[in-house]
């Protein structure tokens, strides 16, 4: 039998398979939004539903201007995909409060705008931004973050503490005679 995965192994994999399905030619992100251990929305970096995706225009405006990554988003026509999927909350009625976003890079300071005032509570990453701002306003609002490889460690401890207390009260269980 496979070894289950931890939960927030499980979790990125939604937000990488996720970003299969960016239309950005720059970079490809995807998210997943997760609320007492469901998914209630996945994003991916794109056009605006209904807009010309730059796969189908076959070239990125930013860089056929020469900017360079992370510069120039103002010309940029794909949503991020944390906007996307707090989008997609938005858009069903969905609330976010109280969620767990996973996104395959560090978000921006944009996406880090709309995670607060979604009322996300914990935002788990892989990656890295060029600036830090985004974390910066994460941090000043109170919610939590964490780098992929942190999250994994702080979860796999957690997994192995519960383990050894339920063994521990398996073996107290199979020690105590049976009356019966």
């Amino acid at each position: 039998m496979a070894e289950r995965k931890l939960f927030t192994e499980w979790a990125m994999d939604i937000a990488e398979d996720s970003k299969i399905r960016s239309t950005c030619l720059s970079r490809q992100v995807g998210a997943v939004i997760i609320r007492d251990k469901q998914i209630i929305a996945t994003g991916y970096n794109g056009a605006p539903a209904g807009a010309i995706h730059c796969t189908d225009i076959g070239y990125c405006e930013r860089r056929k201007r020469g900017f360079a990554s992370g510069q120039g988003l103002e010309l940029c026509r794909a949503g991020h995909a944390e906007a996307n999927a707090i989008d997609q909350c938005a858009r069903r009625g969905t609330s976010c409060a109280g969620a767990t976003l996973y996104v395959t890079t560090q978000p921006c300071v944009f996406c880090c705008i709309h995670i607060i005032q979604a009322g996300i509570k914990k935002v788990i990453f892989k990656g890295e931004y060029p600036t830090g701002l985004g974390l910066e306003l994460l941090q000043e609002s109170g919610i939590e973050y964490l780098k992929y490889e942190d999250a994994l460690e702080a979860e796999r401890k957690a997994v192995e503490e519960k383990h050894q207390k339920e063994m521990e009260r398996v073996n107290e269980f199979l020690s105590k005679p049976k009356n019966y």
